[in-house]
């Protein structure tokens, strides 16, 4: 089949930096308003829409040409330069940070989702880390993302490749939407029944100092130890067999294990996200894992010092990066119910949890087969 050359510059309108420093101070930022993308809010070609800056709008509107629109691309110009993600329809408005290029594409010359999906190809993303400049930390500017070459088929062909990568991302993303339905039903199930004191039988129980007759409330460290993990973030690997839980959102891969248990994985700085793993896995020296000694109290755990992460955010110390400390750890309070209403909060739990974890490896699945069909369809080796 006929292909083209083009250079990413001949298929684009514009390609821009994201304002500098001298446009946008960190005291312009706010708690509601416009969200500005920067690298770190970018992984699997996805913008990770929790924890993102925020301009007022009238800031948004004095810096309306670093807006970004649907079918626009995203791209690092420092770090990881292979980080590209395609706007969506959700994220039309939002803006480009100052480490982000932001490229307007010609519909007229090519179809969007086909020039983001060849940006991920590793062939380019090599090229991309070749031609960046920088030796501690890569860089692009836009000259150089404007030479990247890109092989071109008709538009038809671009329009069918890209459907078929996108079925995948589709299925991924519809996954992780039924994942989030599922963590939030368990978290208001656990909010009616050990924070409203909701659980079913409560109108026959009398409750004392804010406990129930014939539960306790105990701090953290009685219901796990409080480990930290070892591991350096360098640790990880690309092609590593075990989940490594860094302070980041998602995990990395390691080589190795350290822990073999069910554990609640706390990250320490950052977000303080928190994550249930059931298995063999690596921990982030910053990160805290609790591993309970009773398996049956690993829900109430979990679900504990997930509420109670507002809080210790409003709390946390630090100047620069806020973190977490064991002595604010140990200040968690866990309800430990019944056996009756516990064995009931397990059982929906672990449907709940089973549900997820199949979501996940299909996820993982999905994932594996787009990536290895993504460099075959982009260079033209696999037709569908």
């Amino acid at each position: 089949m006929s292909r083209e050359k083009y250079t990413l510059g001949d298929l684009s309108i514009s390609i821009q930096p994201g304002p500098f420093g001298s446009q946008l101070h960190s005291s312009d930022y706010a708690e509601t308003g416009v969200p500005i993308v920067m690298p770190k809010d970018m992984k699997d070609g996805k913008i990770l829409h929790s924890g993102l800056l925020k301009v007022p709008e009238e800031h948004a509107k004095r810096l309306s040409r670093h807006q970004v629109h649907a079918g626009n691309l995203m791209i690092a110009r420092k770090g990881d330069v292979r980080k590209c993600i395609l706007v969506t329809d959700y994220e039309d408005g939002w803006m480009t940070g100052s480490d982000c290029l932001k490229v307007v594409l010609d519909t007229e010359k090519c179809y969007p989702p086909f020039i983001y999906y060849q940006l991920r190809s590793p062939y380019i993303g090599r090229w991309m880390e070749m031609i960046s400049i920088g030796a501690t930390m890569p860089s692009l500017n836009t000259r150089l993302l404007s030479s990247i070459e890109i092989s071109l088929p008709n538009y038809v062909t671009q329009v069918h490749r890209s459907n078929f990568l996108v079925a995948y991302d589709k299925l991924i993303e519809n996954n992780q939407k039924q994942i989030k339905l599922l963590e939030e039903a368990a978290q208001r199930l656990y909010k009616e029944w050990f924070v409203d004191l909701r659980f079913p039988g409560y109108e026959d129980v009398e409750i004392v100092d804010g406990v129930p007759e014939g539960w306790e409330k105990v701090n953290l460290d009685i219901i796990a130890p409080i480990l930290t993990g070892k591991k350096d973030a360098n640790f990880g690997t690309d092609d590593g067999a075990y989940p490594f839980f860094t302070c980041a959102q998602e995990p990395i891969k390691a080589p190795s294990y350290s822990f073999d248990c069910d554990a609640v994985i706390l990250a320490g700085n950052g977000d303080f996200n928190v994550k249930l793993y059931r298995g063999q896995f690596e921990a982030y020296q910053r990160t805290y894992v609790f591993s309970p000694k009773d398996p049956e109290n690993l829900y109430l755990l979990y679900y504990a010092v997930k509420d109670s992460m507002r809080q210790l955010f409003q709390g946390a110390s630090g100047s620069t990066i806020k973190f977490l400390t064991k002595r604010m750890l140990v200040e968690i309070l866990v309800f430990v119910p019944t056996n009756e209403i516990k064995e009931q909060f397990n059982a929906v739990c672990e449907s709940y949890q089973r549900k997820i974890e199949a979501l996940k490896l299909q996820i993982q699945f999905a994932t594996e087969a787009r990536d290895r069909l993504l460099p075959k369809l982009m260079s033209g080796k696999l037709e569908v």
